[in-house]
């Protein structure tokens, strides 16, 4: 006989099993997801807390750099914080209600000589987490006066067979009838080329076939003579007011360079050396001319041979330590350099026309290293001249300027246009530069009639924007950003 009793008894006590079993299970369940859930949340509260920490950082290292980039607003030179020494240099960074919430740690790392560009290492800090920190690295520099392959105070002609690259620009009016890789610019809407008569013509023209129309038509692209186009008005370049000071470069020849007084023959011939030396001679006697017809038809300030017969040793010398050299006479200037930053500079005092120096150059000038890491800078008071027994391939590495008068080569030829009393040496093959050129006044390596260089290259040094010859003239006084990066 079964006990119906007993039995419901049992499958009742089976059933709360069961469910007190289900809900233990659960429970484990629920608590596990609880505790999973609160762990889950406090890393996500860490790792937040970390995030903002770091975002804290990166903005104070920021901070760190707007501040240094202020300084030097106020400061230009200096490069140690006011301090007078070595960095780190740490300051407390505070919120709105002046509770300090980090630190910025500067590294400044000045310009090499010669150069405009300061390295800025700033690193964030929070005072809430000491384990977290960013850093960013920033460069900052002046742009030079070499910001241009070429620029001219004056109306300019580049002929056929000229290819340049490089921004080009004039404060007059351009005509070019050559090649050119970069914009060329004028400030001038409309000119009057003072190469032939009737109306005026564009700021940037070519005569080149075919002929660009005269204004007001539209102005024609000629993708085959501008390759990255032309652009006119533009701004005037201050040309005055970026020409290096003379008196200030014979002050810092005096003091840490070399300088030379007056030769007391024709001027001085200098032979730069790759083992960072020099030699230097006395000019006693120039090249005459090969024929008595070979003479200054055209009339040009300062002509001659340019071409020494004779001169004297006087002796060799270091590079000096801040690169600057100034020469109170003519300069003919040669050779190659290693690794070296010099700015060369020739003129007399006081600064009146009939003192006014020149430069020549009728051999190679030439770098060993094209990264920037050997540069020469030329800066005449007067002329940059090659002369008439100049190379017949001629290579010149450096940045030239003009101050007062013209870089180019002057017209040699005999008086009417079939004479040949110059030659051989009234034509040469290939000139080259690699580096820029500023001339207060027309320019030109060659003629209409080819006399001088038949091909004229020349070939901007992009290195020579923020990395200037020593004391090199700049267009800015304004520190400009040229790389960010952050580097933790």
């Amino acid at each position: 006989m079964i006990d119906n009793k007993n039995k419901i008894f049992f499958n009742a006590s089976k059933k709360r099993g069961v469910i007190l079993s289900t809900t233990l299970v659960f429970a484990i369940i629920t608590i596990s997801l609880i505790v999973a859930l609160t762990s889950w949340f406090a890393i996500v509260f860490k790792t937040s807390l970390i995030l903002i920490a770091k975002e804290q950082a990166f903005h104070i290292a920021e901070s760190g750099i707007e501040y240094y980039r202020w300084h030097l607003a106020h400061a230009p030179n200096d490069f140690t914080n006011g301090t007078d020494q070595p960095g780190p240099y740490i300051h407390d960074v505070f919120d709105k209600d002046g509770n300090v919430i980090g630190q910025f740690s500067l590294n400044i790392i000045p310009p090499q000589n010669g150069t405009t560009i300061v390295t800025i290492e700033s690193t964030g800090f929070v005072s809430t987490n000491s384990d977290v920190s960013r850093k960013i690295r920033v460069q900052l520099a002046k742009p030079s006066f070499a910001k241009y392959a070429f620029v001219s105070d004056s109306d300019m002609r580049f002929g056929e067979g000229t290819e340049v690259f490089g921004p080009i620009h004039s404060n007059g009016g351009i005509r070019f009838d050559g090649l050119s890789h970069n914009v060329v610019t004028s400030s001038r809407a409309d000119y009057d080329d003072p190469d032939h008569t009737g109306p005026n013509e564009f700021g940037v023209h070519t005569h080149l076939s075919p002929i660009d129309p005269l204004p007001p038509a539209n102005v024609p692209d000629r993708f085959d003579v501008f390759r990255a186009g032309r652009q006119f008005p533009v701004p005037a370049v201050d040309f005055s007011g970026m020409i290096s000071n003379l008196a200030d470069l014979k002050n810092l020849s005096q003091n840490g360079g070399l300088y030379f007084a007056e030769s007391g023959g024709l001027g001085y011939r200098m032979v730069l050396k790759t083992d960072d030396t020099l030699d230097l001679y006395r000019v006693t006697s120039l090249m005459p001319v090969p024929h008595s017809t070979c003479t200054n038809n055209q009339n040009q300030e300062g002509w001659g041979t340019w071409s020494i017969q004779n001169s004297v040793f006087i002796g060799s010398y270091n590079f000096p330590s801040n690169g600057i050299i100034f020469v109170e006479d003519h300069l003919w200037i040669s050779g190659q350099i290693n690794g070296a930053r010099l700015n060369i500079a020739a003129g007399r005092f006081p600064d009146v026309s009939s003192n006014w120096r020149n430069i020549i150059i009728n051999e190679n000038l030439l770098y060993t290293n094209y990264d920037g890491s050997d540069v020469i800078g030329l800066i005449a008071q007067n002329n940059i001249n090659i002369g008439l027994f100049s190379a017949t391939n001629l290579r010149i590495d450096s940045a030239l300027i003009a101050q007062n008068g013209r870089i180019g080569r002057h017209y040699y030829r005999g008086p009417y246009s079939f004479n040949s009393a110059c030659s051989p040496h009234h034509q040469k093959n290939t000139i080259t530069l690699y580096g820029m050129i500023a001339t207060k006044n027309r320019y030109g390596f060659a003629y209409a009639d080819g006399t001088g260089y038949s091909i004229r290259n020349i070939n901007y040094d992009a290195n020579l924007l923020y990395g200037p010859p020593p004391q090199f003239p700049l267009t800015s006084d304004n520190y400009q950003t040229i790389s960010w990066e952050e580097v933790k």
